[in-house]
């Protein structure tokens, strides 16, 4: 009687049965870190009921031709957006070392409803990278799930992802005590403080900077820009204007200079104005935005570092990774003794 020769059992089917991907299952059989004990355990349980003969694997084939998903909120995706530059830069880098990127959007619903991305739900990707914070619920479920998962520009000390942020704090602290060499003492922060940890960091800048020089932070200074959902909210000036915004953007700082113009005050004569990215596409024509110049390039350079990374099994700890930039001074901004004579 002839042997009945078994079907191999692959990795995919493996991450079928377990709901993970095949980059998870094959760091969960080799022993490497980045998962749940309990997505680890259950994967290790299925393998052994199939029968699963784990192979050798380099670390080289593990890292190469990747398909990597790109998670987006469909608020933050708007034509010529900061995000929607971030995404190119993202898929020419990930091309460019050899691996496939397919984009999703989260839309408002599936993020109040805790749904896993199709991406991510079907196996059709290795790993994902999350470009924008949306809420807490969803970004904690989905780094539940086991999968790599790296968040682009934002952070959480208790979410199990790699990040990659620029340097927030030090940025707007840099505009801010340069406003403050310039002889501002009133100077208000324009951003929705909990809304991001960007927006926080940025804040937390600003608010070192008045610290250190004993300067008053008045509440009504403190402007929202967004809702509880990251959409965009009419600004509402206070009565009594300080003579200088920081702003947690360009975009934000733009929209505020269109808001002081509807005032009846002009910019910087009246009031000084700096933004946060230098996102070109925000700033107004005619009045050149002082900002802090994040390093775009360098942030989606050590995202797809960290993410092939974690898919190789090489990485270790999950850790928040700080790219640097540089204030770039320009002409939304002047000194105080200069406005306080241009404003007579």
């Amino acid at each position: 009687m002839r042997g009945v020769r078994m079907k191999k059992v692959t990795m995919r089917e493996i991450g079928e049965r377990a709901g993970v991907s095949t980059v998870t299952v094959s760091n969960a059989l080799g022993g490497r870190p980045g998962m749940s004990d309990e997505v680890r355990t259950r994967v290790l349980e299925i393998a052994k009921d199939l029968g699963y003969q784990y192979p050798e694997m380099s670390a080289q084939r593990l890292r190469s031709n990747l398909d990597i998903g790109i998670l987006i909120p469909e608020a933050y995706f708007q034509p010529n957006s900061f995000y929607s530059v971030l995404y190119k830069k993202l898929i020419t880098r990930l091309g460019a070392e050899g691996h496939f990127a397919l984009l999703e959007l989260l839309t408002e619903k599936e993020e109040a409803a805790l749904k896993v991305p199709h991406l991510m739900d079907t196996r059709h990707v290795d790993g994902l990278i999350l470009l924008g914070q949306p809420s807490k619920e969803y970004y904690r479920m989905l780094s539940g799930k086991g999968s790599p998962l790296v968040f682009l520009d934002f952070y959480d000390e208790q979410g199990s992802a790699d990040a990659v942020v620029g340097d927030n704090t030090y940025g707007c602290y840099r505009l801010t005590s340069h406003l403050i060499k310039n002889g501002h003492r009133n100077i208000g922060f324009v951003g929705t403080v909990q809304a991001t940890s960007s927006i926080m960091d940025r804040y937390l800048g600003y608010y070192r900077a008045m610290l250190l020089h004993d300067l008053p932070i008045r509440r009504e200074w403190q402007i929202r820009d967004r809702d509880s959902r990251n959409n965009l909210i009419p600004l509402e000036l206070p009565d009594e204007m300080p003579t200088a915004f920081v702003c947690n953007c360009d975009v934000v700082a733009s929209r505020l200079i269109t808001a002081l113009r509807a005032r009846g005050l002009r910019v910087p004569e009246d009031v000084s104005v700096t933004g946060f990215d230098d996102f070109t596409e925000a700033a107004p024509t005619d009045v050149p935005l002082s900002t802090f110049r994040v390093d775009t390039d360098g942030m989606v350079e050590l995202a797809v570092k960290a993410m092939t990374e974690r898919c190789s099994g090489s990485r270790k700890p999950f850790g928040r990774m700080v790219v640097g930039g540089q204030p770039v001074y320009r002409n939304s901004e002047i000194p105080l003794e200069e406005q306080e004579r241009k404003s007579t």
